[in-house]
């Protein structure tokens, strides 16, 4: 796990789900899950809360990247295949980036690249005081 990005260190939420950060970069970010049976639900598969967790997490270090705090606003996941076994990935992308509004793109695959879901969220960026 990386810990030397500051913003994921102090995320215990996300430690706490064995997410690990990978990458960070101005607007996107590429986070891992390592699938564990504390991960699935009671079909045997990946929960929907764990694979939202890992977009929101990758969601939250793009947002965050640019050193304005900023906050979500909206966020909504479509599911499109399930997993349950090997890992996931979540990576997310800057969509667009205004003063106040920026939106991304966090796509969900596991070891084969299959897409497992595709995650959209908004963020209110505060304006930075100096």
């Amino acid at each position: 796990m990386n810990t030397t990005d500051p913003f994921f260190a102090k995320d215990n939420w996300a430690k706490d789900a064995g997410i690990e950060h990978l990458d960070v970069s101005p607007g996107r970010a590429r986070v891992r899950m390592r699938i564990e049976e504390r991960h699935k639900n009671s079909h045997g598969t990946v929960h929907g809360g764990a694979i939202f967790t890992l977009a929101d997490t990758a969601f939250a270090l793009a947002f965050n990247s640019h050193g304005v705090p900023a906050a979500a606003i909206n966020a909504h996941i479509s599911y499109v295949k399930s997993a349950s076994g090997g890992t996931l990935y979540a990576d997310a992308e800057e969509f667009s980036i205004n003063p106040k509004i920026a939106t991304y793109t966090v796509t969900v695959t596991d070891d084969d690249g299959e897409k497992i879901a595709i995650f959209q969220g908004m963020v209110y960026r505060k304006t930075p005081r100096g």
